[in-house]
């Protein structure tokens, strides 16, 4: 069915998420911006990051930090990309500060933590719940912005292509009307896949449907079996989305126990590593989960420091200041994604892709705890600069939509899952690392 909702914008970005609204709140005031999501404007994965966001902290930390950026991704990171990330996070914090957002301080200063396979404490945090903080803010200031419209429960369908050059977007909305919007530029802030898993940390209805249509418009990817396993999600029989218990927990002295309630290894190993060492104890234990004990961390400290992940696991029958929880892998985070260079330029004229749907390469085959956020905003804001300062307007002449490829929509949905998947099963032959048990 068409709707009657068929405009001209000058750019159009898929997705609320926090590089979505970070590139938006990047662009001069002149350009008028339509974001769409698929469900509800705080539906997306930034919401959900517990732990925080790294920071260079000065001259001295840049090596270190590099260093355990590409140890934790086997060295497969594009340098280039890893060193834009890391000088460009002291400017990404400031810019957050301005726009409202807190971060965790003591005396008057900065408070660092650390997680797994950080040499040193560089992370920034609010609580249990910086992504929300950042996202809501970034969130609160786009509502102010007169030349920004949210379309909510609009799914992207398809991009308006042709002769290689993005001039659009074809979405479904709430009642199964298709929509065209035409636009000078596209950016796609999709998300990431976890919604194609049985177990995963993310919202359900992130399935990656940007890779499909990528793949159908022939749009270059890259990296996109590389999918990340975080070790310990709560376990649960219960079905939908896992319960993720932050890595700053182990990073702050939580312990993994097997079923004799001994460690059988280093909390603070790389992601890939410790999921690699819990499955193989979960083996031996004949056992779905390990126990993770939070309890050496002292009772208050816990209450304070991770409000969220103690009233949830309350909720769940478990009292993290007294008794152990629960936890095991499950599907977490895309390293690969649709290929972009450090402007966040696709292969695509006029499409640029932006954060986790995104691949720079900044992560290689395994991203290291807290560099999510940094990496989608480093990435947002250079994709607002480079179209700010190389602006075109787009083709004039309607480029043709036949209309009738989504007619049904839930064998669309279906078609674009199983060519996801059977791509994600093509690119495995040439990769180095197995990252796709969830």
């Amino acid at each position: 069915m068409m709707s009657e909702m068929n405009k001209r914008i000058d750019i159009i970005v898929v997705g609320t998420g926090a590089s979505g609204l970070f590139y938006a709140l990047n662009m001069p005031a002149n350009k008028q911006i339509l974001m769409i999501t698929k469900t509800t404007v705080d539906a997306s994965d930034s919401y959900l990051a517990q732990g925080g966001i790294c920071v260079l902290k000065g001259e001295a930390d840049y090596s270190s930090f590099f260093e355990d950026t590409l140890k934790a991704g086997h060295y497969e990171n594009d340098k280039a990309s890893v060193d834009v990330m890391i000088r460009t996070s002291p400017e990404i914090i400031e810019d957050l500060i301005a726009l409202g957002v807190e971060f965790e301080k003591k005396n008057g200063e900065f408070a660092f933590t650390k997680e797994g396979a950080h040499s040193k404490a560089r992370i920034l945090y609010h609580e249990d719940m910086t992504g929300k903080e950042i996202t809501g803010k970034l969130l609160a200031q786009i509502k102010k912005r007169k030349n920004i419209t949210i379309l909510e429960e609009m799914t992207m369908v398809d991009l308006i292509c042709e002769d290689n050059m993005c001039s659009g977007v074809v979405a479904c909305d709430r009642k199964g009307y298709i929509n065209l919007f035409e636009s000078d530029y596209v950016i796609l802030a999709s998300g990431g896949l976890g919604g194609l898993f049985d177990s995963s940390t993310n919202f359900r209805h992130l399935t990656g449907d940007a890779l499909a249509i990528a793949l159908k418009r022939k749009i270059e990817l890259e990296n996109i079996s590389y999918i990340q396993i975080h070790p310990t999600t709560l376990y649960s029989q219960k079905p939908g989305r896992r319960f993720l218990i932050s890595e700053s927990v182990r990073g702050e002295g939580a312990v993994l126990y097997n079923r004799r309630m001994e460690r059988f290894v280093d909390e603070l190993l790389p992601r890939d590593l410790l999921t690699m060492a819990i499955r193989e104890q979960m083996e031996k234990d004949e056992s779905d989960f390990v126990w993770l004990s939070m309890k050496a961390m002292g009772s208050e400290n816990i209450k304070t420091r991770f409000p969220n992940i103690y009233q949830h696991c309350l909720e769940e029958g478990y009292d993290v200041t007294k008794e152990c929880i629960p936890v095991t892998p499950a599907q977490h985070y895309f390293m690969g994604g649709i290929k972009v260079d450090l402007d966040s330029k696709t292969s695509m004229k006029h499409l640029y892709a932006i954060g986790e749907i995104s691949c720079n390469r900044v992560h290689g085959a395994n991203r290291l705890a807290s560099n999510s956020l940094l990496e989608s905003l480093v990435f947002a804001k250079r994709a607002a600069t480079h179209i700010s300062q190389n602006y075109e307007t787009g083709k004039q002449n309607k480029p043709y939509v036949n209309t009738n490829e989504f007619k049904d929509l839930e064998q669309l949905k279906k078609d674009y899952k199983e060519s996801i998947l059977a791509e994600i099963e093509r690119s495995k032959v040439v990769e180095l690392f197995n990252h796709t048990k969830a």
